[in-house]
Formats: C-alpha cells, sequence, structure tokens
C-alpha cells in the first residue's frame, strides 16, 4: 500500500469538496482531493446542475430561507428539546447536539455566510446572474452562476490547482484510517494503481448514496427500484462517506427515509430531463385516475412532493396529458426538458392507447374533470385560483378544461437530484458523535452533511456545499496546525 502525507484530504470533487480543498490551500497547507470519475467527468452532481441558489442577491439570501428550512426542521420533534436551541449552544445538552433534525445554528450560519462565500466565489472568477429558469412560476428568488454548476466546478478546480492541490481521479475512497489514539488520521482508497493511504485531517464531500441501489432500497424501500439519478454526476454517489461516517459514530442527520426528487421524463438519457408541465394538465396513474391536485401552489413548490408520490405508484410512472391550450402558456417549453417528443393524438382515447393506459379510463377521467371545472379568469403565469368543483381530488388553480384538440402527453418518474440523510456536523462542519462531540479530524460538507426534512428548500444544496465545504476546509487547515 502506497502512503501520502497531506495537512488535508479531501475525498469528493463537487462544489463542497472544491470549495474545502481551495479554503484549506489558501491557508498553504497541503491538500488532496480524492475523486471516483475521470478528469472529464469530475464534479458530482454540481457538473450538471444550473446551480441556482436561494438568494435575493449576491449578498442576501430570500426573505423565506430561514423560515422555510425551520418549518421542515423534522417531524414530531420533542418541544423540550427545540426549546434548548433558545440558549447558546454551549448550553444545549449533548442529546440537542447529536438530535436528528435542522439544526438552527447550521441554516443561520449558512445564511449568514451565503453571501461572503459567493463574494469569494467571485474571487474564483464566478459570475452570478439572475437568468430565467425552467420555473415559469416560483414562490421564491433565485439566481444563479453563469454556466451553471460546470462553471463553479472549473473556476474552483483551476483555483485549487493554482495552489498546488494534488488531484487524484478514479481514485475511489474505502475506509477511515485511525492512529494508535483512535482519532481519524487519513483515508484509505482504491485506484487503478492498486491501495493507497492519505494520511491528514479527512474531509467527507463525496455525494450521498443515490448511485448505490442497496442502499436506496434500504432506506427508501420497494419503490427505490423505480428512482434513479437526476444527472450522470450521481451515479457515482454511492454512500461511502455516509457510511464511513456512521461507522466511526457520528451521528445521523437529515431524513434517511426521502430524497429530494424532481420529476421526469423516463425515456430520455440526458441530464435532469425534467417535465413541469403537469400544472396546466392532469395526471394520471396507470389505470388511467388522477391521483393528486395538479397545481395547488406553483410548481417549484409542489414538484418535489408530487415526485415522491409517482415512486409510489404501481409501475413508478405517471403521465401528463394537456390539450392545445398548453400553448396559451408562455414559454411552456420552458418546463419540459426531455429530448424525447411527447406522445400526440387527435383524441383522448387514442392518446391513452399510445401511452398504454386503458382508453375508456382515461376518457371517464378527462370527462370529469371537464365538467368540474368552471368560468373564470385564466392566468398561467401566476396563481388564478381558477379551481374545479366537487372533485376529489381538486386542482386548485389553472383548471381549464381538457377537450380542444390534439392532445399531448408525457411519461413522468422520480428521479433522484440527492439523498437527504448524512452525517450531524456542527457550524465549523466538523462531525459530531451521538453525545453531539466532534470526532477528531473528521469533517463533512455537501450531500455528506445531512441537513434536509419533509420538503426541501430549493436551490439551497449548491449553497450549503460551497458554505460549508468552505469553513471545512478552512477549519481543518487551521486545526492542522494549533489554529
Amino acid at each position: 500500500m502506497k502512503d501520502h502525507q497531506y495537512d488535508v484530504v479531501v475525498v469528493g470533487c463537487g462544489v463542497a469538496g472544491l470549495s474545502a480543498a481551495v479554503s484549506a490551500a489558501e491557508t498553504g497547507r497541503r491538500v488532496a482531493v480524492l475523486e471516483r470519475s475521470p478528469i472529464e467527468e469530475r464534479g458530482g452532481n454540481t457538473r450538471w446542475t444550473e446551480a441556482y441558489m436561494r438568494m435575493k442577491n449576491e449578498n442576501e439570501v430570500s426573505d423565506d430561507f430561514e423560515e422555510h428550512f425551520m418549518q421542515n426542521a423534522g417531524s414530531h420533534l420533542d418541544p423540550s428539546l427545540v426549546a434548548e436551541t433558545g440558549r447558546p449552544y454551549p448550553e444545549w445538552s449533548p442529546i440537542v447536539k447529536a438530535l436528528s433534525f435542522t439544526d438552527p445554528e447550521i441554516v443561520s450560519t449558512l445564511a449568514t455566510e451565503a453571501g461572503p462565500t459567493l463574494a469569494w466565489l467571485r474571487e474564483a472568477g464566478v459570475t452570478f446572474s439572475d437568468m430565467a429558469s425552467y420555473l415559469i412560476t416560483s414562490s421564491t428568488t433565485r439566481i444563479c452562476p453563469v454556466g451553471g454548476g460546470l462553471a463553479l466546478i472549473e473556476a474552483l478546480a483551476s483555483a485549487a490547482e493554482r495552489r498546488g492541490v494534488d488531484f487524484y481521479y478514479q481514485t475511489s475512497a474505502r475506509a477511515l484510517v485511525r492512529g494508535p489514539d483512535g482519532a481519524v488520521a487519513g483515508i484509505e482508497a482504491r485506484n487503478p494503481d492498486g491501495a493507497h493511504r492519505f494520511h491528514g485531517k479527512v474531509v467527507l464531500a463525496c455525494g450521498g448514496f443515490e448511485g448505490n441501489a442497496e442502499m436506496q432500497v434500504r432506506y427508501y424501500g420497494a419503490q427505490a427500484r423505480y428512482i434513479r439519478p437526476v444527472a450522470r454526476g450521481g451515479y457515482y454517489n454511492r454512500g461511502e462517506g455516509i457510511r464511513m461516517g456512521l461507522d466511526a459514530g457520528a451521528a445521523p442527520c437529515g431524513d434517511f427515509s426521502e430524497y429530494h426528487a424532481e420529476p421526469i421524463d423516463p425515456r430520455s438519457g440526458q441530464s435532469e430531463p425534467i417535465v413541469f408541465v403537469f400544472p396546466y394538465g392532469i395526471l394520471v396513474d396507470g389505470a388511467g385516475r388522477r391521483f393528486v391536485d395538479e397545481a395547488s401552489h406553483t410548481v417549484d413548490a409542489i414538484y418535489e412532493n408530487i415526485a415522491r408520490m409517482i415512486a409510489r405508484l404501481p409501475g413508478g410512472t405517471a403521465y401528463v396529458v394537456c390539450d392545445a391550450r398548453l400553448d396559451d402558456v408562455p414559454n411552456w417549453q420552458r418546463t419540459v426538458r426531455s429530448d424525447q417528443k411527447p406522445y400526440t393524438a387527435d383524441t383522448i382515447e387514442d392518446l391513452a392507447r399510445q401511452i398504454g393506459v386503458p382508453p375508456a379510463a382515461l376518457a371517464a377521467t378527462v370527462a370529469a374533470y371537464n365538467a368540474a371545472t368552471r368560468p373564470g379568469q385564466y392566468r398561467p403565469l401566476e396563481l388564478d385560483g381558477l379551481s374545479t368543483e366537487g372533485l376529489t381530488p381538486p386542482k386548485s388553480n389553472w383548471a381549464l378544461p381538457i377537450d380542444l384538440g390534439p392532445y399531448r402527453a408525457w411519461p413522468i418518474s422520480s428521479a433522484n437530484c440527492f439523498t437527504f440523510g448524512g452525517l450531524r456536523c456542527n457550524t465549523n462542519a466538523q462531525v459530531v458523535d451521538h453525545d453531539g462531540e466532534p470526532i477528531d479530524n473528521l469533517y463533512a460538507a455537501g450531500e455528506t452533511m445531512g441537513l434536509y426534512y419533509g420538503r426541501y428548500t430549493g436551490a439551497t444544496s449548491v449553497l450549503r456545499g460551497a458554505v460549508f465545504g468552505r469553513i471545512a476546509g478552512r477549519h481543518a487547515a487551521q486545526a492542522n496546525h494549533g489554529g
């Protein structure tokens, strides 16, 4: 086994890992990055995303930022434990420091450090914009890096290379190295050259487990057979970082039973082939029945829950059915990014035959829906309250009849953008044990750091990776030399 000596060893090359590597290297420390993919595909999930960030501008997070996180902090939390978080962190009990919930200290740090982190990214050459997205209706504010996640990867990787960071591609971490005192002392890994041992403080930033079918079934159950990563980068995320942390005694955090879901066209092999057009039609299952309110809110607020519901349907597939009135929705084409054309037909029955749904059942569903629509002002780019009457489930907005051919349909399945379950960390990105104490020399950032419960606070994942990656690298480098 080959041995390598570093001050900081970062596992993962997405925005979290690269932020950790650059911030550690800025202190002059020796830094290594271990990345499972070849150099051509480095960047994990970040490489493939547009990297939207829940910000009003480059300095301020959105107005609903902290509120949304805390509304989704966990389920049935003990109020006596939650009350402790109103005291200074050193006064929290060990139970609360290790509690599996969305820590308000973490959220506050994320909100406070978001602006400074974006300024730091600008120094690396990243520019930001509020350019239009696939969301033609939205419930919050967002900006994104020009060039998306790939621009982040290229800028940070270049910054790391300029600072002498060593990259080891096609290298998979296998186990934590422990010193004589039991403290974390490095990482064992393997690449085509054989086994390696990298000594140094460890930052686990190697994603979640959306690329690991066994772990998905373990945590999500049988429905996981229908769930695939939303982009190619997710296939590299096999969960080793989370497993190594838990095996080292880390407390878990984030909902291991859920994931950030997106509705996609399962026929497409391209990255993130989203289908967000369903608020302007109806969603039916394989039996031709509606099963959800397609337009209870703007699409950014509801698509995740709908995608999860689709994963639980027989066969894990639904179909969105629209008529010619879809063309009255400005820029609707932005909401569909599949490279596959929709099924089209002049009648509902013919459309049903094409998508494999019983024609009589789909025709009955559409007829019942049409009968429940009512006159009103249709405003497709805002919540218009144009709803059905006497229909279960209802459709709360944009409920126009579906009776004008030609008709269109897209299949939809649920894709896993990233997993929620991960390792419990403090505001220094140090992994903590079940007593809430930091595990010496072990840090986590990005998906490997657990955070989310319930409904994902949209456009915060890349931001979280950058903020806590930067914090992890800086703290590990300083701690390495008594700082």
